[in-house]
């Protein structure tokens, strides 16, 4: 049975893509900082919840550092993220704030569970799979409200493919996948700052991309179907931003 570990497991993207992966006899790892886990996972012996505030380098180290080390996961997928708006007339402090904050949940902390998902798969001369939870402002860029997480989202894809350049040949892959505006909390700032029109007015469909859509994509890639699409991004947007 591969054993998972999926960032932000608690909702939205990050509980669609658990419970699929549970639905499909895999051990998922799963972390949550402020909200509950569901019922439904904690009910699963297959699951296991850890709590952690990625923004806190101490709490990475302490809490899901030593899954690495006690039950190194097959398959890495790093979900959790956050969506923090600031205009550039923000005082400084602010503006830093919001950036620093999101580069440290959304690129930093990810960047470096994929190192110790990777030195400890390189140790045991073992395959991984890491899928990386990007988006379409990675490739298309955002509002200025948003500029911090669609660079950190840049950053991620870009780390993405130099993990897939130096680790593929040694049997450990990684895929980006961008959404676009997908039905989860997470889009209710979105639709507090534009309003619900907003998110469909670019797509070519009347309604949202539901999370259960990425988590099915998720799962193909986890259970390694396309190696050689290693560094590649799968784009999932609707037709909202082609590429």
């Amino acid at each position: 049975m591969k054993h998972a570990l999926v960032t932000g497991a608690s909702r939205g993207i990050g509980f669609e893509i658990t419970d699929l992966l549970l639905k499909n006899n895999f051990r998922v790892s799963g972390t949550a900082h402020q909200s509950e886990f569901d019922e439904s996972l904690l009910n699963s012996s297959q699951f296991k919840g850890i709590r952690a505030d990625f923004s806190i380098e101490d709490d990475l180290k302490t809490y899901i550092k030593p899954v690495f080390r006690d039950d190194c996961p097959d398959v890495l997928i790093n979900n959790a993220g956050i969506f923090r708006d600031a205009k550039f007339s923000t005082d400084d402090d602010s503006w830093l704030d919001v950036w620093d904050k999101t580069m440290m949940v959304n690129l930093r902390s990810s960047s470096l569970l994929s190192k110790w998902f990777i030195n400890q798969h390189i140790q045991k001369e073992s395959e991984g799979v890491i899928i990386n939870i990007a988006s379409r402002a990675a490739y298309r860029g955002d509002t200025e409200e948003y500029a911090a997480y669609a660079a950190s989202k840049g950053g991620m894809v870009a780390f993405t493919k130099s993990i897939a350049r130096d680790f593929s040949r040694e049997g450990i892959v990684a895929y980006s996948i961008a959404p676009g505006f997908v039905e989860t909390d997470m889009a209710k700032d979105s639709i507090s700052v534009y309003g619900e029109a907003y998110l469909t007015k670019d797509s070519t469909f009347d309604t949202m991309t539901q999370p259960d859509e990425v988590a099915r994509l998720v799962l193909f890639l986890a259970e390694g179907n396309v190696k050689h699409m290693s560094g590649s991004t799968f784009h999932i947007n609707g037709g909202s931003y082609m590429i």
